[in-house]
């Protein structure tokens, strides 16, 4: 199986925010056999709407294969609260452990419009579900 195959992936807008994951498993930070599966995400946040926006906040929710749900909450992400200005994209890679070799995350970045007649408004740009598994044990 190719590691392509291995990648999944989740994409969604909201107002103008669009964030695009992917996902695969880290064979080299995993110790199956000691019931730990390590999994490394990849997100692009593109703002394609007509104002800049900061992301300020982010909230995670990561269900491992025997249904139990974690939540991370925190400012920014990897450090950073960064600004887009419209057309402008910001990437970041960052990992998750999972007892489990199969799972799923889902969440959103709490944003704040920067510039234009909205500036100081709020809103949450989602963070598709997108899965984390190891493909050797998955059918």
């Amino acid at each position: 199986m190719s590691d392509e195959a291995q990648v999944s992936r989740s994409e969604a807008c909201t107002a103008g925010v669009r964030v695009a994951v992917e996902a695969s498993f880290a064979p080299r930070y995993s110790q199956a056999a000691f019931g730990q599966w390590f999994f490394i995400y990849r997100i692009t946040i593109t703002n394609e709407g007509a104002h800049a926006v900061q992301l300020l906040t982010r909230h995670w929710v990561i269900t491992d294969g025997h249904g139990a749900v974690r939540e991370v909450q925190g400012d920014g992400v990897v450090g950073e609260t960064p600004t887009l200005e419209p057309g402008a994209s910001f990437q970041y890679a960052s990992g998750c452990p999972l007892p489990t070799p199969v799972g799923t995350m889902s969440g959103r970045y709490g944003m704040v419009v920067r510039s234009g007649p909205e500036v100081g408004d709020r809103f949450d740009a989602e963070v598709a579900t997108f899965t984390l598994a190891d493909h050797r044990h998955v059918n």
